[in-house]
């Protein structure tokens, strides 16, 4: 499991007592001092969110990742590029969630109601891709990592939770007989 977001550090071991001692917990920050929260079964990696290198590294070094939680800087360019870096990242079955989605609406974060840019308007196109299978326009509405990858798109207060599952094109089917009029 990977959250990006250590602060005091005590949510990452909640997850490792969780998860129970063969679970891996690795946290991002990009305070240096977060470092002191490293134990058994707890690494914690510097650097920073925003930083698609960064997050390339991240990629390389935790080659498996089940669980991805962004509850870091909260900063529009930091969710959206975490998720385009490292939600193709977590496995065919993982979980890929982002918190405090309520930063959308908080101008000092780049954020506001409906303004382009934001994760809430970038989640919100997540909707049409989960769906792009059944669009009559192939050209505008493209299959893509998300349409062949999100089972479920799950929004809370603050919070959205991707289930990914292995999604093929839909197949329609009938059963019965038809209606003789």
């Amino acid at each position: 499991m990977l959250e990006i977001g250590v602060f005091h550090g005590g949510s990452l071991q909640m997850w490792r007592d969780y998860f129970g001692p063969g679970a891996r917990i690795v946290g991002v920050d990009i305070d240096p001092r977060c470092r002191q929260f490293e134990e058994d079964g707890v690494r914690v990696l510097i650097g920073d969110q925003a930083d698609r290198a960064f997050l390339a590294g991240v990629r390389e070094l935790l080659p498996h990742i089940d669980i991805v939680i962004d509850d870091g800087g909260h900063t529009m360019v930091q969710q959206i590029t975490t998720f385009e870096e490292l939600y193709p990242h977590v496995q065919p079955n993982g979980i890929y969630l982002c918190e405090d989605l309520h930063t959308s609406y908080w101008p000092p974060w780049g954020g506001g109601y409906r303004r382009e840019g934001t994760f809430i308007e970038y989640a919100k196109a997540l909707v049409d891709q989960l769906h792009a299978w059944h669009s009559d326009e192939p050209a505008r509405h493209v299959i893509d990592t998300v349409t062949r990858s999100a089972y479920a798109l799950h929004f809370y207060d603050s919070v959205l939770v991707v289930e990914k599952k292995p999604i093929e094109r839909p197949q329609a089917s009938q059963t019965g007989q038809p209606v003789l009029r």
